[in-house]
């Protein structure tokens, strides 16, 4: 697999241009930046939530950063925790388990978006496996975060 079928059909669909960057097996984005010795902070990973109520949204930020909860409970005056692996593992059933990509529009997810983002150059983000990324220039980055809330809520990761 490298491309996942929803993501590839919302890419044509939307006629965002990419490149494929095909690296070594990793497991998670860190992992996925370096196999593809890509700075992490170009890396965009996806992060699905949910609320008491159900809601899910896809939290898209920078692999070296963390989710402040603090920060996206505040603004969104709900409470959101990680969604269980299993239940994003149905969600995303056309993509590798864990690797998720940080296109919320392709599976009709609500999602917000790390500012961080918005003014790099390119942006990196997972094709679906765990053996490729996807480069977007920030034109293409944009049209996929279009409908995405863009604030600030990543902070430090520190290893």
């Amino acid at each position: 697999m490298t491309i996942s079928t929803r993501l590839n059909e919302y890419l044509e669909e939307n006629n965002i241009h990419y490149q494929t960057v095909p690296h070594f097996h990793s497991t998670g984005s860190i992992g996925s930046a370096v196999a593809s010795s890509v700075p992490a902070k170009k890396v965009a990973k996806a992060v699905v939530l949910s609320d008491r109520q159900g809601h899910k949204m896809m939290a898209v930020l920078p692999a070296d950063k963390k989710i402040s909860f603090s920060v996206l409970n505040e603004k969104f005056n709900t409470r959101y925790q990680l969604l269980h692996e299993e239940d994003i593992y149905d969600m995303f059933a056309d993509c590798d388990d864990g690797a998720v990509p940080a296109a919320g529009g392709a599976y009709e997810m609500a999602m917000v978006c790390e500012q961080l983002l918005d003014i790099l150059d390119e942006v990196y983000i997972e094709a679906g496996d765990h053996e490729t990324l996807l480069r977007l220039d920030s034109q293409a980055f944009k049209t996929i975060m279009a409908d995405a809330k863009h604030i600030r809520f990543g902070k430090e990761m520190y290893h």
